[in-house]
């Protein structure tokens, strides 16, 4: 694009609970980004937030000539074939989690953007997110000593199985395709490319077809991460706990901007992500000492937690087209994602930890 132009026209495909949550309403909020038209047939739903865009065909908007950037937030198998349309029209694409449904598809589409000098870039907004900036606010800070097990989970209550595509076996259904990217983003963004991963997976609910219960360690140097998600936990669980050689640190609820937007809150509202639960830092001698026959508990200290904003994903992606800002988030990011998650479906079906299947060259865009 253009370095005099100082707006980007948006084409977002998709208004199902991704396209409808999350991109519209932050897309709209972003000064220099302009969402011009919505590939989708809900026609009267979009006309009552959105008088004036133009409602068009999914598979038109690829194409559209009024169109500079487009956002993919469509079911997971439809991304490869929207997104490579849009790239060999010379367009920009952001496309939603999972980058694809395989990892062939994914470095199919980096060298597509390539070769049409276009950019394109994973929706991995959990890193805008409040429990994530405590999370590496707290790490970066030390106070932890050296970190050797981090745990986070995504965990639901939602016993039905329900008629969806994500719950009906075909490409990228299931769970783990659904929750986790978001999970392996958060290891690949605080701790970088693990050594080898072991997945687990179960159909635990009743007439569940797709997994609904997911249990994926990281191994590093040192560390061990893991990363859980479940539709039958009831009430929640700890969402992140870190252990180091100093301290420990809990969060115990997540992020607010989901239910913020899902209320119709904009993320320009003065009240938006913030997150007023703390985390809970756990000082030195973990757990109850014993000394003289008295016991100590071991020092509890709240951490306030930041605000989060996912605008800033949308604020990095119009200065990456206007003004040549590197993406948000790297394209070796969302390579070694879809890497992590390939390898994880394939520890399971072998049974055997196995190394994260990236080629040299992409290893050596990693420090």
């Amino acid at each position: 694009m253009s370095s005099a132009k100082t707006s980007v026209r948006v084409g977002l495909i998709g208004y199902g609970f991704a396209g409808r949550t999350f991109h519209a309403p932050v897309i709209r909020c972003v000064p220099g980004l302009e969402l011009t038209a919505i590939g989708s047939s809900r026609v009267d739903e979009i006309r009552q937030l959105f008088p004036h865009v133009r409602i068009i065909a999914p598979d038109a908007v690829p194409t559209d000539p009024d169109i500079d950037l487009v956002v993919v937030a469509t079911p997971n198998g439809s991304h490869y074939p929207l997104a490579a349309a849009a790239l060999r029209a010379g367009k920009d694409v952001v496309m939603d989690k999972p980058f694809t449904v395989t990892l062939e598809e994914a470095r199919s589409l980096i060298q597509i953007a390539k070769e049409h000098k276009r950019m394109l870039a994973v929706f991995h907004n959990r890193r805008w997110e409040s429990e994530i900036r405590a999370t590496k606010e707290i790490i970066d800070s030390g106070v932890l000593g050296k970190i050797k097990h981090y745990e986070c989970h995504l965990d639901r209550f939602r016993p039905n199985v329900r008629k969806r595509w994500r719950e009906e076996p075909g490409p990228g259904a299931g769970l783990w395709f659904d929750l986790g990217p978001h999970l392996i983003d958060q290891a690949v963004y605080l701790f970088g490319i693990p050594n080898t991963v072991i997945g687990n997976f179960g159909n635990l609910r009743e007439g569940a077809i797709t997994d609904d219960w997911a249990h994926v360690q990281l191994n590093y140097d040192g560390l061990r991460v893991i990363l859980q998600a479940s539709l039958l936990v009831a009430g929640g669980s700890p969402r992140t706990m870190i252990h180091g050689t100093e301290a420990s640190w809990i969060k115990t609820s997540g992020d607010v901007q989901e239910a913020q937007l899902i209320s119709g809150m904009l993320p320009i509202d003065p009240g938006y992500g913030i997150d007023p639960v703390p985390g809970i830092l756990i000082k030195g001698d973990a757990g109850v000492v014993l000394s003289g026959g008295v016991s100590h508990a071991a020092e509890r200290i709240e951490t306030p937690t930041p605000a989060g904003n996912q605008m800033g994903y949308y604020v990095g992606i119009r200065d990456a087209i206007l003004h040549g800002a590197p993406p948000p988030v790297p394209l070796k990011d969302a390579l070694a994602n879809m890497a992590i998650l390939t390898a994880s479906f394939e520890s399971y079906e072998t049974g055997r930890a196995l190394t994260v299947p990236l080629t040299a060259e992409e290893r050596a865009l990693w420090p």
